[in-house]
């Protein structure tokens, strides 16, 4: 009842930038937890929702993501103590300002897995906005770059710097960086960065960054999201979801077929040097691909 008349409703606050003097403001805000690389905060329900809904109607637009009533009282009132000192040290600062991008920009968000699906999975789709994509990524063809004579290929899918001999990829479906001897892919799956004698992806299947040199190679059910994390060491850990599961909320649960929850793998790795375990990955890659009769 206090949010005022709505006119329009545009996209989440997923683009922005901050001045260094709020930067420093929230660096010293939480300092405890960034020392500690503890815990997870979101720019929209922890940053811009508390600083520019009150309390009640924060409470209350909280309550309907699952967050304790408790809990977003307590971060309300410690984000508007934090507002206040900043504006008192900042008087000649404004808080919060916007720009319209308009109606029609195009907004291609990949930051949670639905998104992530729902814009690689526009590669393969018709459309103006999609059009727009695939001239953002350069991508001139549904197949580049690829040796993937004896796989067949609905014509709706993406297929871009992958190697196969033999199988298919179904409809609507995108692939990069794909090393297999045989790949039966799915409708409305999705393959990064993957190396195995044979892939499975069932419909709607996500698999990333997995390097599998068994006989059996990789296999995936419908909705599965495999993941494999790479250390600094060269050892990986593969991660198992589903489509429908919400990263956010389990974070701190112990998915079914995983040994640890994705805050415990966060921790694990959050001092890690990626440009180190990036080259790991990369040699792990070629090690196998260069043993596929390819």
């Amino acid at each position: 009842k206090n949010l005022g008349d709505i006119g329009r409703v545009g996209p989440s606050l997923g683009s922005f930038s901050v001045s260094a003097k709020v930067l420093e403001a929230l660096c010293d805000e939480f300092k405890e937890e960034l020392t500690a690389k503890d815990g997870k905060l979101d720019t929209d329900p922890h940053f811009w929702m508390p600083l520019t809904l009150p309390q009640e109607e924060y409470i209350s637009l909280m309550s309907q993501k699952g967050v304790a009533e408790d809990e977003s009282r307590t971060h309300h009132i410690r984000m508007t103590k934090m507002k206040e000192s900043f504006l008192a040290a900042n008087p000649e600062l404004g808080l919060f300002g916007a720009v319209d991008v308009g109606s029609d920009a195009c907004w291609w968000d990949y930051g949670q897995l639905k998104l992530y699906i729902a814009n690689n999975l526009k590669l393969a789709e018709n459309g103006a906005d999609a059009d727009l994509l695939r001239r953002f990524f350069g991508v001139t063809s549904r197949v580049m770059d690829s040796e993937v004579e004896g796989v067949t290929i609905d014509e709706s899918s993406c297929v871009f710097a992958c190697k196969a001999k033999s199988g298919s990829v179904g409809a609507h479906s995108a692939m990069a960086a794909v090393q297999a001897e045989e790949i039966q892919i799915g409708d409305d799956a999705i393959v990064v960065n993957c190396a195995a004698k044979k892939i499975v992806a069932g419909k709607g299947a996500v698999l990333y960054n997995l390097v599998i040199e068994s006989e059996e190679g990789i296999v995936a059910e419908d909705g599965d999201v495999l993941v494999s994390v790479t250390d600094v060491d060269g050892k990986s850990m593969l991660l198992r979801s589903k489509i429908d599961v919400c990263g956010g909320q389990a974070w701190k649960k112990v998915l079914d077929g995983n040994t640890v929850s994705f805050e415990d793998v966060h921790k694990q790795n959050r001092d890690a040097d990626i440009t180190v375990i990036e080259q790991k990955r990369k040699e792990l890659y070629k090690k196998a691909s260069d043993s596929f009769n390819l």
